[in-house]
């Protein structure tokens, strides 16, 4: 792959660019920048695979253990269940794929080049698809912004770069034009930057050098990295596959085609999501249930009546009768209708399935002020001098410092506030000559322009926070003081404030650096008003109507924040400082961020250290990003949100991809995922009582007759009869209870649930016994045991009918919908079941008349015990 690496003479490339004609000659010859997309899983392999879930890989055993002892009828309707399951769930993990897929190619990437139209024309520089990307393009990176593909640089300015992708180091990789003697392996080498690094600060202009396949990103796609460069063929580790990156993607630019495949990634927040964890908690408290369930049958069967080993059938499927086969199903189906219909109606993408339950718990919204709350850019209010006089010289020098950072560090697209500058100023470029630049970061919170001066002088032209402005400026400690002072009164006043200052210098030509911007001479101020996002005060009502707190944290003044919290009716409260954060234990900071609304003048650090607090209070977090100093934020929060015109790496750390940047689109999200999460709570929660309250039901049936209750066919029949059926929730629509407030499935929740339920449905089990003495008792021509399977089988299919119409949770009046039809359909199963062929084969017969008129009331008696007890403790997700 060394070859790959040539100069930029050899690629018949200047920093002009290609012609669009070259460019398409290379596209035909070279390929598409696309690295070669891992291979597919096939269907089969998705099936076997499928018994890896806990409840499957439990039923297999159970299965098996029924084959052994030769209780073919018990484990041929035990082995189908895990054919029907594994069919079920490795043809929804198919079309999931394919889903997100789609989902994904939405949210790709561009890249900004320099082409030209046609040979001696001027360059033009444009947004292009990352995979219309050949050798010899020039490319133009700035802070936050994925290298889409490999390049040699051919200009660069106070560049870092971070490579964990490609080496697992986790420190920021300077970068520069020129090579270094030694010889480090090919990713210490600092003229070269490769596909899937990030920019962590600086800026550049590059030639690209290899493309697609050929990249050292493709080149480990599916292996393992060494620090020199070369490539093991393995499995990609972890620490890799979380950073495989999709590219570009700039403000206004059109989508293009997945170059990147984009396997799940893993930040702060752990390998296990918190809707991961409510699933694991659930499922291995009911496998438990499950395991313990035969022993207790054996037992209880070889103590009363000597029949250990012959209810060992008749144990597998009590174990089988507590399983949830559809769960995986219901879960998947019901997170990819909800990412689809959220796609299709408001353009957010959810590139994690899980994300989507997540956005349904998330109960505290974190949020950055600017873009979010207000609108970009802000407007220009005035500039004045340090005595307080309007001075049109100061915006004068801050627009000069936009203008020149903005070309002589090439910064694919200037940011919001340097766009405010130079609309207010006008044109500033022909005023003066530029010489050098060192781009804003978040860390020096300054942008610096050389300009020429007089005759044998350079003049540094910085912006930025007031505090780091100010800073450096030769001022005595009073002036410095009442400088800071008045800052702070007219931030108080709601206006955004940016320090100008001055220096001249001798004419050098030796680098300039951030260590040469000190004894500055101070300007003034630029003032400027935030424009408040026309739809945030309304999309904030509607998060709080939700049941979700908004918490909102700036690297802006207190004052700023304040006033614009105020102004869209968030009440400030006592707004906090990020800095003052930094010496708290872990039970301060709890508390501050429990009492506070707002923080102001955050570090990166601070906000994901703020977000990390409320998860450890218990809250579901989501937080609202598009900068470089939102990333840490986006990874420690449960649920990472982005604007589709985010930087590359905040969108790709991202959750959950906005159309446009509006907060509206966030409560969307926030109801599907409530959507979605509901039907999957009142799945579990009507399975799971019901099928509780039958096994409990024919433990006491079998320990109080002679025989067993039902017959092991006839118990996983039943089974697999209402397993169908609850299918329906997955395209249930919940009722505006359940999207009123979070849903949460806590593993204790549930418990405390069933117990209730499960207990209302075994004691309407036991009244059927009582039914049935009284209808069988005395002589019949018929079978009294056919005849108590059958009706017991009835019952049941019955009563589960009944609990599939009230306990779908919410309030409201609302039709039954495809719920009400799936649950007339399982009833009437279980009425013409007995009597049909199948039935007969399952050992069912027809019933005799007096059983059906005490069906009847003892159905009544248990749909209104059921919905008192609904409304005394409240249908919601658990």
């Amino acid at each position: 792959m060394e070859s790959d690496l040539r100069t930029p003479s050899r690629l018949d490339d200047f920093p002009r660019g290609l012609t669009d004609s070259e460019a398409e000659a290379r596209l035909a010859v070279v390929g598409g920048n696309v690295v070669p997309a891992a291979r597919q899983i096939r269907w089969p392999v998705r099936f076997v695979r499928s018994l890896r879930d806990p409840f499957t890989a439990v039923l297999l055993c159970l299965g098996l253990v029924s084959a052994a002892v030769t209780a073919w009828g018990t484990a041929s309707v035990i082995l189908s269940l895990v054919a029907v399951s594994c069919v079920l769930r490795a043809s929804g993990e198919h079309q999931a794929e394919r889903f997100l897929k789609g989902l994904r190619e939405l949210v790709a990437g561009t890249a900004t080049v320099l082409r030209r139209p046609a040979a001696g024309g001027p360059p033009l520089a444009r947004e292009v698809p990352v995979a219309e990307l050949v050798p010899g393009d020039v490319v133009r990176l700035g802070p936050g912004d994925l290298v889409p593909a490999d390049v040699r640089l051919l200009r660069a300015t106070g560049l870092t770069v971070h490579q964990a992708p490609l080496t697992g180091e986790s420190a920021p990789v300077a970068k520069g034009v020129r090579p270094d003697a030694a010889d480090r392996g090919v990713f210490a080498r600092p003229e070269l930057c490769f596909q899937g690094s990030a920019v962590v600060s600086g800026s550049a202009t590059a030639v690209v050098v290899a493309t697609g396949a050929r990249t050292r990103f493709a080149g480990a796609h599916g292996g393992a990295v060494r620090r020199d460069g070369s490539a093991r063929i393995r499995r990609t580790p972890v620490r890799f596959t979380r950073h495989c990156v999709r590219n570009r993607l700039r403000r206004g630019a059109r989508p293009a085609a997945t170059t990147v495949s984009q396997p799940e990634h893993r930040t702060s927040r752990g390998a296990l999501t918190a809707f991961d964890r409510s699933l694991h908690g659930i499922s291995w408290v009911l496998i438990r249930f499950m395991l313990l369930a035969p022993p207790l049958v054996l037992m209880a069967s070889a103590a009363l009546r000597g029949q250990g080993p012959e209810t060992l059938p008749f144990a597998v499927a009590v174990a089988v009768g507590l399983t949830p086969e559809m769960l995986p199903v219901v879960v998947s189906t019901c997170l990819a209708r909800g990412a689809s219909g959220l796609a299709r109606a408001h353009g957010v993408v959810v590139k994690r399935l899980p994300a989507l339950h997540d956005l349904g718990a998330v109960d505290v919204l974190c949020l950055d002020k600017t873009g979010t709350l207000t609108r970009d850019p802000p407007v220009v209010e005035r500039s004045y001098d340090a005595s307080g006089r309007d001075d049109p010289e100061v915006l004068d020098w801050a627009a000069t410092a936009a203008w020149w950072t903005l070309q002589l560090a090439e910064l694919p697209t200037p940011d919001a506030l340097d766009e405010a500058l130079l609309a207010a100023a006008g044109p500033v470029g022909e005023r003066y000559d530029g010489v050098a630049a060192l781009p804003f970061d978040p860390v020096r919170r300054v942008a610096t322009a050389v300009v020429r001066g007089r005759l044998g002088t350079h003049v540094l032209v910085v912006k930025g926070a007031v505090a780091e402005v100010v800073g450096r400026c030769a001022l005595d400690p009073v002036e410095r003081e009442r400088l800071l002072a008045r800052a702070d009164r007219e931030a108080a006043s709601g206006l955004r404030l940016l320090a100008v200052a001055t220096a001249e210098r001798p004419a050098r030509t030796r680098a300039w650096t951030p260590a040469d911007v000190h004894g500055l001479t101070f300007r003034g101020f630029v003032a400027l008003r935030d424009d408040l996002a026309p739809t945030a005060a309304e999309a904030l009502r509607d998060l709080t109507a939700l049941g979700v707190g908004v918490k909102v944290l700036t690297g802006d003044h207190p004052g700023t924040a304040a006033r614009a919290c105020r102004d869209l009716g968030i009440d400030p409260g006592v707004v906090a400082e990020g800095e003052g954060t930094d010496g708290l234990g872990d039970a301060e900071l709890a508390d501050l961020v429990r009492r506070t609304t707002v923080f102001a003048r955050c570090t990166p650090a601070d906000k994901a250290r703020i977000v990390a607090a409320l998860r450890a209070d218990g809250h579901t977090v989501g937080f609202l990003g598009d900068g470089v100093n939102d990333v840490p934020a986006l990874g420690a929060a449960d649920v990472g949100i982005a604007p589709r015109t985010a930087v590359d790496v905040a969108r790709e750390r991202a959750d959950v991809v906005l159309g446009e940047k509006d907060l509206a689109a966030v409560a969307h999200a926030v109801t599907a995922g409530r959507h979605s999460s509901g039907n999957i709570a009142t799945y579990l929660r009507v399975t799971l009582s019901s099928n509780l309250g039958n096994v409990v039901a024919m433990l006491a049936a079998g320990l109080l007759l002679s025989f067993l209750p039902m017959l092991p066919a006839q118990v996983l029949a039943q089974n697999l009869c209402f397993d169908a059926a609850q299918l329906a929730y997955a395209y249930d629509r919940p009722a505006a209870g359940v999207l009123a407030r979070p849903t949460v499935l806590r593993t204790r929740d549930f418990l405390r649930f069933l117990g209730g339920f499960g207990a209302l449905n075994a004691v309407a089990d036991l009244a059927t016994f009582a039914v049935l003495a009284l209808a069988l008792h005395g002589p019949d021509a018929l079978d009294d045991r056919a005849v108590f399977h059958s009706a017991w089988f009835t019952e049941n299919l019955l009563t589960q009918a009944v609990v599939m119409l009230l306990l779908r949770g919410g309030g409201g009046r609302r039709g039954a919908g495809v719920v009400g039809r799936a649950a007339g359909a399982l009833a009437a199963v279980g009425l013409l079941l007995p009597l049909s062929p199948v039935g007969h084969s399952l050992g069912l017969v027809g019933l005799p008349g007096p059983y059906y008129a005490g069906l009847v009331v003892v159905l009544g008696l248990y749909g209104g015990a059921l919905a008192v007890a609904r409304r005394r403790r409240g249908v919601g997700p658990p």
